[in-house]
């Protein structure tokens, strides 16, 4: 891996032989394990500006029709979150010289909170290429982490590690994105659209490296840009293998607000979205409830392993075939090109003296070049044999394929391989090893069809049909159902206290434990349309075998599971305690106090907020460093006041808490384990959480709803809209 330094670049055929699709992954960590950012990547022409509004990617814009830029998603660090970005480099358009890589925070949030800010580069097997990390974060909400640039026919990366304190909104304004003003007036300029500046990290700006081939800045024209008729003018632009960001005017001048062309409706999200299907199913034509209505893909019948193997694995890819949103959905993260998908089943292929028959082949085509992968199933319980992923292994690298793809129902955790296998250093030719859970192909398609929205209405049913199925009784693909064999035995050992630390049963349920929150977490998301990662707390330096020892310590001595979910737009992290000493699982959140208002105030403004949540809540006051009043909501609705401390002392927050019983059996049952947690966290979110107002974050994402100062606190941007003149930031 070749690690950079600020203003550095590199030529990524340097560094692989196969650079043509790259990983980009953006990755920060807190103290509390709960911060975040967003990412987002703006394609820019040779004057360092985006050609249209649609070349800004972000979440409400996730992926480009051609599939040069997708946005995967996040995937939970220790300590933090990673997000990853697919970028195909063949897919690009030939007018687009730049790609920069950015991130942003929101509600106030700086990166100067955040630690371990750091970008890489990997291959399609995910084999990283380059690191860059950034030490000296402060003040700024949005950051360019770095770009890829084209110098003749090859891609080059520069590390770039700029900030600005205006957040999303200012950095787009500065590369040509049209940013809403309020929202109130139908056209014409807003001096409150974007009114901050850069502000650059103390070193100096990021400039290429001695040695490297450079050009100087290119300064656009003062004249308006003709594909934009209205917009700031005077902006110059850095070239291709300048700075990495445009440089900001020194001011701007604004057109006629009469010349303004009207305001269209708002948001990439409402161009990008086409079809989903309404959440309420419309009233059934049948008789009576015991009618089924058809199915495309039916499941009653399956009563085998074999079956039921065979039926998923077909039913999967040849969705994946017709819906393209789909299929390159859930192969972009595993280095696949853009480009025509074709599927197949059980194919039969030489090896040795028997020949192997995996249970599925996926191949794209793009530009006359094929991307292979091997699938090998698996349903129910039954788990991956590692003798059987080696053959397929190996024999796709005799035959110059590209992944292996395992999927089943288990959920694959850093540090903790599914199966072992060995690759044999000698060949050139390197195969990447990916794992699916089930959980996450139903995650994407909920998502696909109830949120994002889908080419037509044909592909929606499809997904639907497709959902339909994995959430079949007998269809085998329910996702992480059983806690394992040390379920039992480390329970009995908690409830007659004879369990020691160091046991290493007690790891493999810290392991099972942690598989199942991400389960809930894919879950959750896919229902609500709302990013939801489970929070890992952990020290700096340590890895993921060194913090699961040291919960499972802990589990051994409290008899305690506990983890936490950060769901986008929450006002807090929802924390899971499963004790199994009392046989009780806990769902909490504890929300802050209102800054400035009177005691009694704050509390009859959560008994009002409330007004809908069960009687049973627990409800506790916090104070600076201790806990205080607590009791039911039943009893204090009528008493508010007996939520005050009696000695006066600060209220910081409130702690809601809702108790349940958990299940005994290892989770296959309706009463078991994991059943009883999916209750806790669904009944937890649907009647505490969605009654508590939304975290800054909803009224940051949309600035034409602010006003000066919302952009200046690193306001997100809702879409970028008609253009609007905006001052242009003023560099620091």
């Amino acid at each position: 891996m070749r690690e950079m330094t600020k203003g550095a670049n590199v030529g990524l055929a340097d560094l692989s032989d196969d650079a043509g699709s790259v990983i980009a992954s953006l990755s920060w960590s807190s103290t509390t394990g709960d911060g975040d950012a967003d990412v987002s990547v703006l394609l820019l022409d040779g004057v360092g500006k985006v050609r249209s509004d649609s070349d800004f990617f972000y979440y409400n814009n996730p992926a480009a029709a051609d599939g040069s830029v997708q946005l995967l998603g996040k995937t939970p660090t220790d300590g933090g979150s990673e997000d990853r970005i697919s970028l195909d480099l063949t897919a690009v358009p030939a007018d687009v010289e730049r790609i920069v890589v950015a991130a942003s925070r929101y509600g106030g949030s700086r990166f100067g909170d955040l630690e371990d800010l750091r970008m890489t580069v990997s291959d399609r097997t995910g084999d990283v290429l380059l690191g860059f990390s950034i030490a000296d974060a402060g003040v700024e909400s949005a950051f360019l982490f770095g770009e890829l640039y084209r110098r003749g026919t090859e891609w080059k990366y520069r590390a770039i590690g700029q900030g600005y304190e205006t957040g999303l909104a200012g950095l787009a304004t500065d590369f040509g994105i049209d940013v809403d003003d309020d929202e109130g007036e139908a056209e014409g300029p807003s001096e409150s659209t974007v009114a901050g500046r850069v502000v650059e990290a103390p070193e100096a700006q990021a400039v290429p490296a001695l040695g490297e081939d450079a050009a100087p800045p290119v300064v656009q024209d003062p004249a308006p840009v003709p594909r934009q008729p209205v917009r700031e003018a005077g902006s110059p632009a850095a070239g291709p293998e300048g700075t990495g960001t445009g440089s900001p005017a020194s001011g701007a001048t604004t057109s006629d607000p009469v010349a303004a062309p009207p305001k269209r409706a708002r948001g990439p999200r409402t161009a990008k979205k086409k079809v989903t299907l309404p959440a309420v199913v419309k009233k059934s034509l049948a008789e009576n409830d015991a009618w089924s209505a058809a199915r495309l893909f039916p499941a009653p019948t399956l009563k085998s392993d074999k079956e039921r193997e065979v039926r998923a694995t077909s039913v999967l890819l040849s969705v994946m075939a017709q819906v393209p949103e789909f299929g390159r959905r859930l192969t972009a993260g595993f280095g696949a090109p853009a480009g025509r998908m074709e599927t197949f089943t059980e194919v039969s292929l030489p090896h040795g003296d028997t020949p192997k028959r995996p249970d599925g082949v996926i191949r794209v085509e793009r530009a006359g070049k094929l991307w292979t992968a091997l699938v090998e199933t698996k349903t129910n319980g039954n788990v991956l044999r590692s003798e059987q992923v080696q053959n397929y292994m190996d024999i796709a690298a005799r035959r110059g394929y590209e992944a292996v793809i395992t999927l089943s129902n288990d959920v694959a955790l850093e540090g903790s391989p599914l199966v072992d296998v060995k690759t044999d250093g000698r060949r050139k030719h390197k195969v990447a090893l990916r794992h699916l859970s089930w959980a996450e192909v139903a995650h994407q398609a909920h998502m696909l069809i109830r949120h994002e929205g889908v080419g037509n209405a044909a592909h929606a049913w499809l997904l639907q049909e497709l959902l339909h199925y994995l959430q079949h009784e007998n269809s085998g693909c329910h996702g992480f159902q059983n806690m394992g064999p040390s379920w039992i035995p480390v329970r009995n050992g908690i409830d007659t206290e004879t369990l020691s630390q160091g046991d290493a049963r007690a790891v493999e349920v810290v392991e099972s434990w942690e598989r199942l929150i991400r389960q809930v977490c894919l879950r959750l998301g896919g229902e609500l349309g709302q990013k939801t990662l489970p929070v890992q707390r952990a020290q700096r330096g340590t890895t993921p075998q060194s913090r699961r020892a040291a919960l499972a310590d802990q589990l051994c001595e409290e008899g305690r599971l506990t983890a936490g979910l950060r769901v986008e737009d929450s006002p807090g992290v929802i924390t899971i305690v499963a004790d199994l000493r009392t046989g009780k699982l806990r769902t909490s959140v504890e929300i802050p106090a209102p800054e400035g208002a009177y005691p009694l105030a704050s509390a009859k403004r959560l008994m009002r907020q409330l007004a809908d949540a069960p009687a049973d809540l627990h409800v506790e006051t916090l104070l600076d460093g201790r806990s205080g009043p607590r009791g039911t909501l039943e009893r204090l609705r009528p008493e508010p006041g007996d939520m005050l401390p009696a000695d006066g002392s600060r209220i910081t927050g409130f702690r809601l808490s809702l108790f349940k019983g958990m299940g005994l059996s290892r989770g296959n049952a309706e009463s078991g384990f994991i059943r009883s947690v999916d209750d806790a966290v669904d009944r937890f979110h649907a009647h505490v959480i969605a009654h508590l107002p939304a975290a800054d974050r909803r009224t940051a994402r949309r600035p034409q709803e602010g006003t000066k100062g919302a952009a200046s606190e690193g306001a997100h941007v809702a879409a970028p809209a008609s253009a609007v003149a905006a001052d242009a930031p003023v560099p620091a």
